[in-house]
């Protein structure tokens, strides 16, 4: 059961407290405020977990600062879409907000290699308008002997780099709960010149552990990959682990699944799940096409797959881009083959832009239509 509070309410107020207290009166049942940021306000939401399949919902309609009470049915119930949510679930992080109705794009590298490629990957993205980079310091491999990424030892130039270049969120995986703590200590130490979103990889998509870890931590939004050989469901749940833990600040990312059916490409690309994951939740959601393709191979357009799978996911109505970028790709010590260059850069950009506009179009001749339909 979810207990929407009036616009107005704060989660420490008195009406909050008291609609704890009279929730707190059933047996089996605990209570959780959560405060929702929308696209257009705040809301508070107090969530009755447990057996309330007897507690009637009158009993809370009637406090005055109780907007509406609705019954949980659906199986996600952090995550989830539910009947009376007209919000979507979003969240502000460093002046940038992120959800449903925004779109970012997060280019860089997908393992850092070294400060001087780093440098020249803040300042192409700062050239052509971006404030928000890839970069990766932890890198799990299939191989044990393939470079498993810096570690701590690049996180300082990573983060000055990005404040000297004006980059605000870096998307970073983690495998580990000790590495979560290294990039805090060494925001810390560095003075927060940027911030950071920790990535779960699709190798730790069902790590139930490192979920619960992300999830209990609040000081950084989490960007979750689908598990490459799961299903929506699997990785929705894996979701509601994090949300469950305490932190809302999700984003869901397709980046393409397993299977041979997706030849040449390195996996199946699965962008036509972008409407249905924000159909049945209330997460952004980013496409990764650079893990999806796997090559930046040319189609007689002129056009790499790259561009053409970006444009299927932005048209879609994906939120936010993650797509590799490396200056000297040769050079790179992971994923080289599927980097943008830097004369790509500007192009990519304005590219997606254009895709982007043509998305938001077709949802105004939608409205339009269903107006004509209604009237």
């Amino acid at each position: 059961m979810i207990i929407v509070m009036k616009a107005d309410i704060l989660p420490d107020s008195q009406e909050v407290r008291d609609v704890v207290a009279a929730a707190g009166k059933y047996p089996d049942v605990h209570t959780e405020v959560r405060v929702i940021e929308g696209s257009t306000r705040s809301l508070t939401e107090i969530y009755l977990l447990g057996t309330t399949v007897a507690v009637p919902s009158d009993v809370f309609e009637e406090f005055a600062g109780v907007e509406k009470v609705i019954r949980i049915r659906e199986k996600y119930r952090s995550i989830g879409r539910h009947e009376g949510q007209a919000e979507a679930l979003g969240f502000e992080y460093k002046g940038l907000r992120f959800g449903q109705d925004t779109f970012h794009i997060f280019a860089g590298l997908c393992a850092v290699d070294c400060p001087e490629h780093t440098e020249e990957t803040f300042r192409v993205l700062r050239d052509v308008g971006q404030v928000t980079a890839r970069a990766g310091a932890y890198k799990p491999r299939t191989s044990p002997y393939d470079f498993q990424g810096h570690g701590k030892k690049c996180l300082p130039y990573v983060f000055e780099l990005a404040g000297k270049y004006g980059i605000k969120v870096i998307a970073m995986e983690v495998t580990h709960e000790s590495q979560v703590q290294e990039i805090g200590q060494c925001l810390r130490q560095a003075g927060h010149p940027t911030g950071v979103m920790l990535q779960i990889g699709t190798r730790n998509a069902q790590n139930f552990e490192l979920l619960k870890i992300v999830g209990q931590q609040k000081e950084f939004p989490v960007l979750y990959k689908r598990g490459m050989g799961i299903t929506l469901e699997e990785s929705f749940n894996a979701c509601e682990y994090i949300a469950s833990g305490g932190n809302h600040r999700i984003v869901f990312c397709l980046r393409g699944v397993k299977t041979s059916l997706g030849d040449p490409h390195r996996n199946f690309v699965d962008f036509s799940h972008v409407p249905v994951v924000k159909r049945v939740t209330r997460l952004p959601v980013c496409v990764d096409p650079s893990h999806s393709v796997g090559r930046k191979v040319k189609g007689t357009d002129g056009l790499t797959d790259i561009h053409h799978v970006t444009a299927q996911g932005v048209i879609a109505g994906a939120n936010m881009v993650l797509v590799d970028f490396h200056p000297r790709p040769e050079k790179a010590l992971c994923d080289g083959p599927q980097a943008l260059l830097p004369e790509d850069m500007d192009h990519f950009v304005r590219d997606v832009r254009l895709v982007r506009q043509a998305y938001l179009d077709r949802l105004e001749l939608a409205r339009a239509h269903s107006s004509a339909v209604t009237a």
